[in-house]
């Protein structure tokens, strides 16, 4: 049971993350992620078959003693952020962020 709790914690953790990267581009003027569906808390929108589910079901059944994984990457185009100077350090602090306030 305690695997199942690991998997889910870690695929909502990639969600948080990368909508964070998403929701702050498109505060910032960028609206790619909104415009391919991925401005989204829908873990199918995120979730990457290998880094998300495989790799770290593959680390659990070996007993490792950490688990870790990955989602797809939000995309953005950072010639449409209106903060030329900080627009990409803004974006790039959204994900870690959002997972620290998820997790408080």
């Amino acid at each position: 049971m305690v695997y199942v709790f690991q998997i889910v914690i870690l695929i909502l953790s990639a969600v948080i993350h990368e909508y964070m990267h998403g929701w702050a581009a498109d505060r910032l003027g960028d609206p790619t992620a909104k415009n391919m569906g991925r401005l989204t808390l829908n873990p199918l929108k995120h979730l990457d078959w290998f880094g998300s589910f495989l790799l770290p079901l593959v680390m659990i059944i070996s007993r490792m003693p950490f688990v870790f994984g990955w989602a797809k990457p939000v995309p953005y185009n950072p010639y449409n952020l209106r903060d030329k100077k900080w627009g990409g350090a803004k974006v790039a602090a959204a994900g870690p962020l959002g997972n620290l306030i998820f997790d408080i």
